[in-house]
């Protein structure tokens, strides 16, 4: 298998970070209010919130659009228009275009790229929102709510019909004007609640509620999961050492959340996993009875329950391992609680 390799060196990062001073100042006070993605005083949860409001104020239908590879397929031509109209240096324009067109390494040979702009340097999320500055120009001009963040874009209507219409207008427009392509297939005009957002959706009631999307959720399972199919032999102590920065860091971007009854199942679910882990851990039936008794159960409950034939799983769930290792338990050691922590989130702000 062949990969494409378009990885910036420490030296193309340097300039592209310094072209990046220099542009950012010029363009940023062309930008939209209702962009907020790599912009200064700027972030995603700005983005959610003002998603939110609309769905509260009555617009009850999302055209939620999805550019098909978009940084792939950002037509070098279109993009450098729009560059020009703020920068007028040839120096710098010759540098971007130079940095647009670097030829991408497949299969150690290089070719010329015709478009598309290098993803992870600092300079193609500035080009991203210079570029669909004029999709936000055009949905202003049109009266439509809506939010973008990076080439996640979001409009907010009325009814299915209107959201048909505007489909169909700003598919065109991308296609014609911007030369980007729209994803059928992941693009709809459906009800909020019905779509995610970054990695938010919202609940049907009139003043509506941010929740945590099921794919989001499923990422941090999978995530739980790889982190722990790796620990094993591994103390809990260092499986929890590890996990922690992930929940940490996933809790902290979804603290806007309103729903704790899923935090609250994530951590029984977690809870779940590492008392399972540790069953499998024990493997010897006179290990198992050994620590439920270390833990607190007596020997008449602690033997029954070694000796019990279940599976790992079974038992991880059981209310003798509940006994012998509740939540407190974890608290002690330190495991980082979804909900205590959105809890701590919420009363700070």
């Amino acid at each position: 298998m062949q990969f494409a390799v378009t990885v910036p060196t420490v030296l193309d990062r340097l300039i592209q970070q310094a072209l990046h001073q220099v542009m950012q100042p010029l363009f940023e006070p062309e930008f939209s209010e209702s962009s907020y993605g790599f912009r200064p005083g700027r972030n995603a949860h700005q983005a959610v919130k003002a998603a939110r409001g609309y769905a509260a104020e009555g617009r009850r239908w999302v055209v939620d659009l999805d550019l098909e590879k978009f940084f792939d397929r950002v037509n070098h031509d279109v993009l450098m228009a729009r560059v020009v109209r703020k920068v007028e240096d040839e120096r710098v324009l010759k540098l971007i275009r130079r940095y647009l067109e670097a030829g991408l390494m497949e299969g150690g040979v290089t070719t010329a790229r015709t478009e598309g702009t290098p993803q992870g340097g600092p300079l193609s999320p500035l080009l991203s929102n210079i570029l669909l500055t004029d999709l936000d120009r055009e949905l202003e001009r049109r009266g439509h709510g809506f939010c973008r963040y990076a080439d996640d874009c979001n409009i907010y209507v009325g009814s299915q019909r209107s959201g048909q219409r505007v489909m169909m207008a700003i598919t065109a427009f991308l296609e014609q004007r911007l030369k980007l392509k729209v994803n059928a297939a992941k693009s709809a005009v459906a009800r909020p609640w019905q779509r995610t957002f970054l990695g938010y959706s919202m609940t049907w009631h009139r003043k509506p509620k941010l929740k945590i999307a099921q794919p989001s959720r499923e990422r941090l399972a999978e995530k739980i999961r790889k982190t722990l199919r790796a620990a094993r032999g591994q103390s809990l102590k260092h499986v929890i050492e590890q996990l922690n920065p992930v929940l940490r860091g996933w809790t902290a971007y979804f603290r806007l959340s309103e729903q704790k009854g899923v935090l609250e199942d994530l951590d029984g679910w977690l809870r779940h996993k590492l008392r399972t882990l540790l069953w499998r851990q024990w493997k010897r039936v006179y290990t198992r009875a050994k620590n439920l008794m270390r833990a607190g159960l007596q020997y008449e409950r602690a033997w029954p329950s070694a000796t019990n034939n279940h599976g790992p799983w079974w038992n991880g769930g059981a209310s003798h391992m509940h006994a012998a290792y509740p939540k407190s338990w974890f608290d002690r050691m330190g495991l980082v609680s979804l909900l205590d922590t959105q809890r701590r989130f919420s009363s700070v702000s």
